[in-house]
């Protein structure tokens, strides 16, 4: 048995694994990442709109700060979120983006004087000050209060992503590409390493660890369509859930982007419409209006995901091959305004749609985006279940997010979470034994017996068969609107294939290169997490953010303030809940501003409201840290502790 040790491991190497390896080799802990491909080859690189952070340079931006960024993302949430973790990501997201300018990043800046923008489909201008020239810009997005989605045209991930990986290399860390974790190593108390499977030449390896962080993304391709890239399959969720130890927490809440170009289901950008683009039916009518008239195409990505699919149900798509959809108007904008800040659309469209955004209208419909749920961890980063384990990103259920992602919190959870997470991650490193190789053994002995077993069985079902069919059962029983009716043949279909994945048969039986193994070992893995995705959602009987049932349309905060916990036992999905304590938000329930507030309100959240209110009244001349710490007390690491600096206001 081969076996490489190192301090913190890190399976993935996007943004996120990335960040907490610098902060772990900042502290003198060798950090040592996984990766299924090189480096700035990973999803992160995908995000293009840009990062939110409150730093309230541009006129547009004025007023705003971690509080306006805290409440818009947990009314994003639909109050599903941990509030304290919302709390602590809009204090470090103003760091993150001035850190990364240091590092590289080339932000977008202000250009001093009047300049043209598009606002609710009209031509309008906007005058930044003398003083802000030369400082971070930001755009509109959906379900802020202010612009603050600081990006780089839209490019952002791209660039976050390349200047994080320079900084890595610059630090000597290193990255082993084209290896997959496979199992991790732990003693039924403490997570110690993985077995890691070499891609290329099929030797397994075991990595011994004193700390081990899955940060490798969401679980996007259960779906047969999907904005994510092809590696985004869950397996490193999977992989914790797998233990029996680990929980994954909220499956069920799974968000589709309103705009993926069809037919071939890549994203673009929601900064299209958040610099000024509008969504049109079959007859060209701008729809959005009607349904959300105070935030139209700017509504949370959830109702205007919805609201599209109502009113293409209404016979106002647009007929096509490859199915219904609505078109995205940026045409408005200008040819100048998209080759400077929408470059990346204008070569999608170019490539895979043959048209130019500056003329022609994008054909967009709904598509599986991203996942709230994922490896249930505390405030501190570490899962549930089993010490020394961290979560990290889109894998994590950190819990930013809640039911419904705003745009733009994602590319900054990456950035954030992994410098509050891996200061967390260093300082268990650095308090904990290398562990001994024989607790690796029994693991490495049982992955080689699964890839035995599967190279040399005779009988069995194609694993690229089951993986067709599963896809297809989550696109039309687990989607975008769910019913209690669908949801149970969903859950009965999909345990019938994970059973059925059992029994594999392999045309290909090489150990090195083989992509059907591959693909047998993953299937296995995504089976299980699609099991309990489609569970949580069934027993789910309440509408909360993008879990939309169709036959529950109420919020029902007295029944389902709560965050659904799947362990795997027994070859099964087994359900609890964690409850969400109201007595302890800074924020209580209460109507988010979409449509009809049709909640089925919790009694301790009137409660709750009653007594911040009344703190609020006894003590008008609190400072903000008071505020905070008599409401709802939060500790970071002391170096993103300090106070937020901002043009003119100083907090």
């Amino acid at each position: 048995m081969k076996t490489i040790t190192t301090d913190a491991l890190i399976i993935g190497a996007g943004l996120a694994g990335l960040r907490v390896a610098l902060a772990c080799q900042a502290q003198g802990q060798q950090a040592t990442v996984l990766s299924l491909v090189p480096a700035k080859r990973s999803h992160s690189s995908a995000a293009q709109g840009g990062m939110q952070a409150s730093l309230g340079n541009s006129v547009k931006s004025q007023g705003d700060d971690e509080t306006a960024h805290f409440i818009d993302t947990v009314k994003g949430s639909d109050w599903g979120c941990d509030q304290t973790v919302a709390r602590m990501f809009a204090h470090v997201a103003p760091k993150a983006v001035r850190q990364s300018a240091e590092w590289g990043v080339p932000w977008s800046r202000i250009k001093a004087g009047p300049r043209q923008a598009v606002i609710n489909g009209k031509t309008t201008t906007i005058k930044e000050a003398v003083q802000t020239h030369g400082l971070i810009h930001a755009r509109d997005f959906g379900g802020t209060k202010h612009w603050r989605t600081c990006y780089t045209s839209d490019g952002t991930g791209h660039s976050l992503l390349y200047a994080m990986d320079n900084k890595a290399i610059a630090a000597g860390i290193e990255v082993h590409e084209r290896v997959e974790a496979l199992q991790l190593i732990h003693d039924g108390q403490r997570c110690q390493g993985a077995i890691v499977r070499d891609l290329v030449s099929g030797e397994l390896i075991a990595y011994l660890a004193k700390t081990t962080t899955i940060c490798s993304g969401g679980y996007g391709r259960l779906w047969s369509a999907s904005t994510n890239a092809l590696i985004c399959e869950g397996t490193g969720t999977s992989m914790a859930l797998e233990t029996g130890l680990v929980p994954i927490g909220n499956p069920e809440a799974v968000q589709f982007h309103p705009t993926a170009i069809v037919p071939a289901g890549i994203l673009v950008t929601e900064g299209c419409r958040g610099d000024g683009g509008v969504l049109r039916d079959v007859d060209g009518h701008r729809f959005m209006p009607d349904y959300e008239p105070e935030k139209k195409e700017l509504a949370s990505r959830d109702v205007v995901s919805r609201r599209m699919t109502e009113h293409m149900r209404t016979g106002k798509g647009v007929k096509s091959p490859y199915g219904e959809h609505l078109w995205l108007d940026i045409t408005q904008l200008g040819a100048a305004h998209i080759d400077k800040n929408l470059r990346e659309v204008k070569d999608i469209c170019n490539n895979f749609l043959g048209i130019d955004p500056a003329k022609d209208w994008i054909p967009v419909r709904p598509t599986q985006h991203y996942s709230m749920g994922g490896i249930r961890t505390n405030e501190k980063g570490e899962a549930y279940g089993l010490a020394g384990l961290f979560a990290v990103g889109e894998a994590a259920c950190w819990d930013l997010h809640g039911f419904n992602r705003l745009g733009g919190n994602s590319l900054a959870e990456t950035v954030v979470g992994g410098m509050i997470i891996g200061e967390h991650v260093a300082a268990a490193a650095k308090q904990t034994d290398a562990p001994e190789e024989a607790v690796a053994v029994p693991h490495w002995h049982a992955v080689a017996a699964e890839i035995d077993a599967l190279l040399q069985a005779e009988q069995g079902n194609d694993p690229y068969d089951l993986r067709e069919q599963m896809e297809q059962i989550m696109m039309d029983k687990v989607g975008i609107f769910r019913t209690g009716t669908e949801l149970e043949q969903a859950v009965v279909e999909l345990e019938q294939l994970q059973r059925q994945a059992s029994e594999l048969k392999l045309h290909n039986r090489t150990r090195h290169s083989n992509p059907e193994l591959v693909e047998a070992l993953r299937v296995r893995k995504m089976l299980k997490l699609a099991v309990a995705v489609a569970k949580g959602a069934l027993a789910r009987t309440e509408s909360r953010g993008a879990h939309a049932r169709e036959d529950y349309p109420q919020r029902n905060d007295n029944e389902w303030l709560k965050r659904t916990m799947v362990h795997w036992r027994n070859d099964a999905a087994e359900l609890s809940y964690e409850a969400i304590d109201i007595s302890k938000m800074e924020l209580p329930p209460g109507f988010r501003g979409y449509g009809e507030d049709n909640t089925i309100a919790h009694p301790d959240s009137a409660v709750r409201l009653a007594q911040v209110e009344q703190w609020q009244q006894q003590y008008p001349d609190a400072t903000e840290q008071e505020r905070q710490q008599a409401l709802m007390p939060y500790e970071l690491p002391t170096l993103l502790s300090q106070p937020n600096q901002r043009r003119g206001v100083g907090k």
